[in-house]
Parts: structure tokens; sequence; C-alpha cells
């Protein structure tokens, strides 16, 4: 149970991380393009590779896996999930696994998106059913 509340803090850090970012980049820049979303993003993905390769040492890792949890799956995983995706594309590319890398960029692309449209489709019918 310790290891979730860990993770859970780390959720709620990283969450409240990127709303305060991505805020002040939209009240910067304006919000006619998602700015905020897509430097969370990058920012997200370099942290997640710095911090995956920099605890490891002489192929150990300095990072319990407590540590690592809370950091990466909750910290980085409340910042952005797009992290999580990078890496675990790099390791599918560093393994020589081009094909299941690329399947694993187009589906998750593709297959969200659809997702996401799929979810606004059956809300938006919700809605209209009920007279939202």
């Amino acid at each position: 149970m310790g290891l979730y509340l860990w993770i859970a803090l780390g959720g709620a850090l990283g969450s409240m991380a990127r709303f305060w970012l991505a805020s002040l980049i939209a009240n910067q820049w304006g919000e006619g393009f998602p700015w905020g979303t897509l430097i969370v993003n990058v920012i997200g993905c370099f942290v997640i590779g710095f911090f995956a390769t920099f605890i490891v040492v002489d192929d150990k890792t300095i990072v319990g896996p407590s540590g690592r949890h809370f950091f990466m799956t909750g910290v980085l995983g409340g910042f952005t999930t797009f992290s999580s995706f990078s890496l675990q594309t790099l390791a599918l590319a560093r393994e020589g696994a081009w094909a299941k890398a690329g399947g694993y960029v187009a589906g998750s692309v593709v297959l969200c998106l659809l997702a996401v449209w799929l979810g606004y489709v059956v809300a938006s019918a919700l809605r209209g059913a009920k007279g939202l």
C-alpha cells in the first residue's frame, strides 16, 4: 500500500506542475495552439530519458523501485504520460525492434485519436439524449 501512496503523491505533484507550466505558457503565448501541452510533453520526455539513464551506474540501478515509481510513474506520469510512451518506443528501437516501435507509434496515435473521437461521439449522443 505504501508504494501506491508514493505514486499518488508523485502523480499529484506532477499534475500540479503540468497545470502550472501549461497555464503559464498559455498566458504568455495564448491558446491558439497547444504550446503548453507540447512543451510539457517535450520536457517530460527529456526528463524520463535523462532519469532512466542517469540512475543506472555500472549496469546497476542506484535508485530503488519505490523511488523510481514515485518519480517515473507518479511525478512524470502526472506530468505527462507521453514520456512513458516515448521511453517505451525508444526501448523497442534500441532493441532493433523497428517494426514494433513503428507499430506502437502508429497504433498509439491512430487508436488514441479514434478513441478520443469515439468518446466525443458517445458523450455527445448521451448528452443529446438527456437534453443537456
